[in-house]
């Protein structure tokens, strides 16, 4: 059974139908009432019923040839104005032809140029108004009920198209009613009629001139200090609400629209220079390659599964024990199978011989990712058998699968808690590290070790728990207030892993420039503003003290061994790398499989005595 329901758009045909035929009958009136001095004369009505029915048809018949009943009645605009003048004025001009042959023919018929000439007028002048009317009567009589009072900062094109995009939207969320812009010849300029009140150094008394409720910042080439330095002018200024354009290199393609705005986020406080990749080195890298991803389903591993796909290997495998995340990225990653690579899941232990098998010898993989490890320090000072069954045997047994199946690259992803370690998932790691570069070019398989700081956003980092404390009321539990970490994003991570990859010779330990360390202190109380509120006021935040095997602070650029510049300016090698001999290393995995297997106490002690600088 058909709906009985008509189609919004076909509403729209037969709503702008009906007013058009109802203007057109009040414009031919109208222009007789102003011909005759206010009266209509009774020779004339029947001339007006022989015309109207001519006149509503020629004029309906343009409007529709000229596209004006399939416009949208909110975003009319000038190119409408010019169609609707081309639309009546071609009309009175057919009507003038059509009339000049009545007049000969049949003259008593004819109407009165002037008629024709003030129809034409007043029907433009109507059908106009009416075309435009919503929109006028969004964007100024109904100003007061457009949302908060919104200051856009930047004046640019960005910053235009929002204005003019608030100014006309329905959803009222904001209303732009400032902008603040550096460049001095825009100063007490006006866009869309929304007044240019000052220079970025002017938000403070803007914000209190103009009762601010919410600010958008528009400048979508700001580099991070400059959206920090705005961030925080703002949040001295006590707006509460800041939403951000993605930068221009994150815009889409198609025209921006105000669903582009987002949440201002902590990378975007934090965010260093964006990274340059050689491309065409890890396409070569990558490209017809057969990928193995070990714990392809964690924040890292399933960063690296996205990022491979833009290189066009063979198959990537994203190899995982928890099989529920594992789903949500096959799930997540629909949209890239006409990319011609295959996605394939497998869910596995990678301390399991025999799954490792039937992985290699079924898909025969040409590089290995390995990210699967447990990383929670202080989990791991509880549960040290199980820091040494995953984090050392696990890298052990899947190297030398790796060698079995001759995988021409192996990639190990390790920390800067492996530099001076001071906790068990770091001593763990750091031999991890020492793994592979003993069994390097063993069986032609290259190996090399990659090792960065905290990734923001990563499960179990500090920011998701800060913002579930946030979410929670507080307080939030930050551990000293001089700790500091390196951070680094987790798609700036994954492209310089991809870059380390495809450098060196085999058996070094690449370590990523991190940049400057940051306070953790600083990145909890910029997500309490960032959540619009006060911290220390409205969130309180404790001091909870060093957990077991915490540094107040990470070492990458460290003097334990120092590092060797690269061709890339973010990449550097270790030096003085530490590895075992193959029989030191087959003896060592040996003694840990026993330790593991009785839980012996004196694990720390072993590790001391095999891991340098372990303390």
């Amino acid at each position: 059974m058909k709906s009985l329901f008509v189609p919004t758009k076909h509403k729209r045909f037969i709503f702008f139908l009906t007013a058009d035929t109802l203007i057109i009958l009040l414009a031919l009136v109208s222009s007789f009432f102003i011909r005759f001095e206010l009266s209509f004369p009774n020779r004339f009505e029947a001339l007006f019923l022989f015309w109207l029915p001519f006149i509503i048809f020629i004029k309906l018949s343009f409007l529709f040839i000229l596209q004006l009943y399939s416009i949208t009645w909110t975003f009319v605009g000038i190119k409408e104005m010019i169609r609707t003048f081309q639309a009546t004025f071609l009309a009175s001009v057919v009507l003038f032809l059509l009339n000049t042959i009545v007049r000969v023919q049949i003259s008593d018929f004819s109407l009165p140029r002037s008629i024709i000439l003030l129809d034409f007028i007043l029907t433009f002048i109507l059908i106009s108004s009416f075309r435009i009317s919503k929109r006028l009567y969004l964007e100024v009589i109904k100003e007061q009920r457009l949302g908060k009072r919104t200051l856009i900062v930047g004046a640019g094109p960005t910053g235009e198209r929002l204005v003019r995009e608030f100014m006309r939207s329905n959803e009222g969320d904001y209303y732009p009613v400032a902008l603040v812009d550096d460049d001095p010849t825009k100063l007490k300029t006006r866009i869309h009629g929304v007044l240019i009140a000052g220079t970025l150094s002017d938000i403070l008394d803007t914000v209190a001139q103009y009762r601010i409720q919410a600010a958008i910042i528009a400048i979508t080439t700001a580099k991070h200090v400059k959206v920090k330095e705005i961030f925080e002018s703002l949040t001295a200024a006590g707006v509460k609400e800041i939403k951000v354009v993605p930068h221009i290199s994150h815009l889409p393609s198609r025209s921006l629209t105000v669903r582009d705005i987002q949440d201002i986020k902590i990378e975007d406080l934090l965010y260093r220079e964006p990274v340059k990749v050689d491309e065409s080195a890890v396409r070569r890298f990558l490209q017809s390659k057969t990928v193995l991803v070990t714990g392809g389903a964690g924040s890292i591993g399933s960063e690296i599964v996205r990022q491979a796909l833009r290189f066009h290997p063979l198959r990537v495998i994203a190899f995982d024990i928890d099989e529920t995340e594992i789903f949500n990225l096959m799930i997540a990653l629909k949209q890239h199978t006409d990319l011609g690579t295959e996605i394939i899941p497998f869910i596995g232990d990678i301390h399991h011989d025999r799954t490792l098998y039937r992985c290699f010898h079924k898909y025969r993989p040409d590089v290995v990712f390995h990210a699967a490890a447990y990383k929670h320090v202080p989990m791991m000072e509880l549960f040290p058998e199980e820091a040494l069954s995953n984090n050392i045997l696990g890298t052990y047994t899947l190297a030398k699968k790796a060698l079995e199946f001759k995988v021409r690259h192996f990639v190990n992803i390790s920390t800067d808690k492996a530099v001076n370690p001071t906790s068990i998932m770091g001593a763990t790691k750091r031999m991890a590290e020492m793994i592979c570069t003993t069994l390097n070019k063993m069986n032609g398989t290259r190996f090399v070790s990659v090792r960065f700081g905290n990734v923001l956003g990563s499960r179990g980092s500090v920011i998701p728990i800060f913002l579930e404390q946030i979410k929670n009321g507080g307080p939030v539990t930050v551990t000293h207030p001089d700790v500091e970490r390196y951070f680094m994003t987790i798609p700036e991570a994954v492209s310089l892993v991809f870059q380390a990859a495809t450098m060196g010779e085999g058996g070094e330990v690449f370590v990523l420039d991190m940049g400057k360390p940051v306070r953790v202190l600083k990145i909890a109380e910029d997500l309490i503003r960032l959540s619009g509120m006060e911290p220390h006021t409205d969130i309180r935040i404790d001091f909870v003290g060093l957990r077991p095997g915490e540094k107040m602070f990470e070492e990458l650029l460290t003097a334990e061994e120092g590092t060797n510049q690269t061709g890339h300016e973010k990449v550097f090698i270790a030096k003085n790398i530490s590895k075992f001999t193959p029989e030191q290393l087959d003896a060592t995995m040996g003694e840990i499989k026993a330790l593991v297997k009785k839980g012996d106490a004196d694990i720390r002690g072993y590790l001391k005595g095999h891991v340098p600088f372990y303390n």
